[in-house]
């Protein structure tokens, strides 16, 4: 008996795993990293930044943001690659959307300006997935939950998150006051304290692909 529940076991894992979707990667040493000169920062307190939350609420009404999980491959293991703001903040890249504007291109144009800085649309095109998930800001405090509270029925802030698949090989050009980082997923994962609840949420979403690396 306990011979034939292991043999269904194994069967039905590996039929969950023929199910799930492949999610083909490529080792970091395919890329290119360089910097360039500095972006200039709002140097703002968190009041200063409330008031003009507000006043772009009055203006445009809800804020919504995108950003980009995109994955490579370091020690056979999967690395989310995030933006590291003044050695301090973690964050995914991408950023606000500009009225009338749609989420891809969006994404696209924070993704250019952000990670191929200087390359003036000579690299390859991204190609930007699936939505994996959303984050809401019920106000404008900076506390953010992956579910819209029922009582709310004005949100400020919409945050959704997107796979962007990347090619065999491209170059990431960073401003210096800015790191790229390849982080592993066991890091990130359920780490609220050092990457915040929306990266720290990212291993979660991933669960569901299959990593296929390709070697270079």
């Amino acid at each position: 008996m306990d011979n034939q529940i292991t043999s269904e076991n194994v069967g039905s894992h590996h039929n969950r795993r023929s199910e799930s979707q492949v999610l083909d990667i490529y080792p970091l040493s395919c890329y290119y990293f360089g910097s360039k000169e500095a972006t200039p920062l709002k140097n703002e307190t968190l009041y200063d930044r409330v008031l003009r939350m507000k006043a772009n609420y009055d203006a445009y009404g809800m804020r919504n943001c995108v950003a980009a999980v995109i994955v490579v491959e370091l020690f056979k293991h999967p690395h989310l690659l995030l933006l590291q703001v003044n050695n301090s903040i973690f964050k995914l890249p991408g950023g606000r959307l500009r009225p009338g504007e749609s989420d891809i291109d969006c994404l696209k144009r924070k993704l250019s300006s952000k990670l191929s800085a200087g390359e003036n649309g000579r690299g390859p095109e991204w190609e930007v997935g699936e939505c994996l998930g959303m984050w809401w800001k019920p106000d404008f405090e900076t506390l953010q939950y992956p579910y819209l509270p029922p009582n709310i029925t004005r949100p400020k802030e919409c945050t959704k998150l997107f796979l962007v698949k990347l090619p065999p090989s491209r170059r990431f050009i960073v401003p210096k006051n800015f790191k790229l980082l390849a982080v592993p997923l066991c890091e990130i994962h359920d780490n609220h304290k050092a990457y915040g609840p929306i990266v720290s949420g990212v291993p979660q979403l991933l669960s569901k692909f299959s990593f296929n690396v390709v070697e270079s």
